[in-house]
């Protein structure tokens, strides 16, 4: 804060100096020295003016004293202020403004100059010697949020500072939410585990102590895939793919893999569809691994026993996809926009039943975005969902590829073809 108010002070004083030094050098003749308005002339010369536009004449009325002598460098100062990201205007002793840079004057004549111009005069008013500052929401669309800083100065005038701090604001509303979610979600199976564990001190019957047993491990793993998942996406979201070449059969079928351990023993079928040749991507194996093996574990985890789970992959001049559908209980329509979101589950009694801690389809767009696509999402509820990971072609690796096997799934030894699905 302190930090703060010296930088907004600084600029006040470098800009109210500049201002008044280009004034004088730009009116005064050479070898004569200035006179200072009287107020009749300065009231006349002074129409009012629109909020957000440049006024030389007010500038002139709070220049520097008239024998001092202009210096060369304020042209470069007012230059420099007006390439500085954040809008800088100097107001009168009468709160009005006499400068605004460029940053500030962007804002002349829209809907948002005159609330801005509203708050800047509150913010000074408010300051009242001392400095004073107010965070303003923006309805948009899209929303934003300015931060408007009022510095007094000795001689009454104040300088203003308006920043653009909606990014601030969404990190840190990301962040108090992240605390929130992980809070509540390690709390629930540390709970549950306490209550366990107290619960066996006393038991003596041995059925009762296997099955408080068994809780007490589920509600203990819980809590590891809990953390676990959360140290992936932490290390996916500040970390750059690798620079390996990938057989995208091979992340296939360690996908396929994963999605057989979830099953337990329902029999969800897992059919592929690859493309003609196999293809190299220059990607990062695990986390391709990681993306495409939540969306088939989700897929097997939400499928009804019987069901099919496809994955097709396909390559064109522009993209590479895998898609992953099945034919399970589906998403409701109002839940598709958010279900990439850190914690959000649809069903979150079903979730707890498949082991799922909600960070998922998190990873899956942070993958996706680390390697320049994206993920899609269409879904019917009760007839199942649909996922494609697009990933951009210029990450195809050309025939001059690394001598690499053709993978096939450890578990059942087949291979993939584009001519008929071949049950996994």
């Amino acid at each position: 804060m302190i930090l703060t108010a010296v930088v907004t002070l600084t600029i006040g004083v470098v800009v109210g100096v500049a201002l008044s030094l280009l004034w004088m050098r730009r009116n005064a003749p050479v070898g004569a020295v200035p006179t200072s308005p009287t107020p009749a002339a300065s009231q006349a010369e002074r129409p009012e003016a629109e909020p957000w536009h440049p006024d030389p004449e007010r500038s002139a009325a709070s220049a520097q004293p008239a024998d001092e002598e202009p210096r060369p460098g304020a042209p470069v100062l007012a230059d420099a202020v007006d390439h500085l990201e954040i809008g800088v205007l100097v107001l009168d002793s009468d709160a009005r403004t006499v400068y605004r840079n460029a940053a500030a004057s962007d804002f002349a004549g829209t809907h948002i100059g005159v609330i801005v111009d509203d708050h800047v005069a509150d913010t000074v008013k408010e300051s009242d010697g001392a400095p004073a500052q107010r965070v303003v929401e923006l309805q948009g669309p899209p929303k934003r949020w300015l931060e408007i800083a009022a510095e007094p100065m000795p001689d009454g005038r104040s300088v203003v500072t308006i920043r653009d701090v909606t990014d601030r604001v969404r990190t840190d509303a990301m962040r108090t939410d992240f605390v929130t979610n992980i809070s509540h979600e390690l709390k629930t199976p540390v709970g549950a585990v306490a209550v366990l564990a107290e619960a066996l001190i006393d038991e003596t019957d041995p059925d009762v102590v296997q099955r408080l047993a068994d809780h007490l491990v589920d509600e203990s793993h819980r809590a590891v895939r809990t953390i676990d998942d959360l140290l992936k996406l932490s290390q996916i979201e500040s970390s750059r793919p690798g620079d390996s070449v990938v057989e995208l059969g091979a992340v296939v079928q360690s996908a396929i893999a994963r999605g057989r351990i979830v099953d337990g023993g329902r029999g969800v079928q897992i059919q592929t569809v690859a493309a003609p040749e196999p293809v190299y991507l220059r990607a990062d194996e695990r986390q391709l691994v990681s993306a495409l093996g939540n969306l088939v574990e989700n897929a097997v985890k939400y499928s009804h026993a019987g069901d099919v789970v496809q994955i097709r992959t396909r390559v064109d001049d522009t993209a590479v996809e895998i898609m992953v559908a099945d034919q399970g209980v589906g998403i409701p329509a109002r839940d598709l926009d958010r279900i990439f979101e850190r914690f959000y589950r649809v069903d979150k009694a079903r979730s707890r039943e498949t082991g799922g801690t909600g960070l998922g389809l998190a990873i899956v767009r942070h993958v996706a975005t680390n390697h320049g696509g994206d993920v899609l999402v269409s879904s019917q509820e009760g007839e199942g969902s649909t996922f494609v990971l697009r990933l951009p072609a210029g990450l195809v690796v050309s025939d001059e590829h690394p001598t690499t096997s053709r993978s096939t799934s450890p578990a059942s030894g087949h291979s993939t073809s584009q001519e008929r699905p071949a049950h996994e």
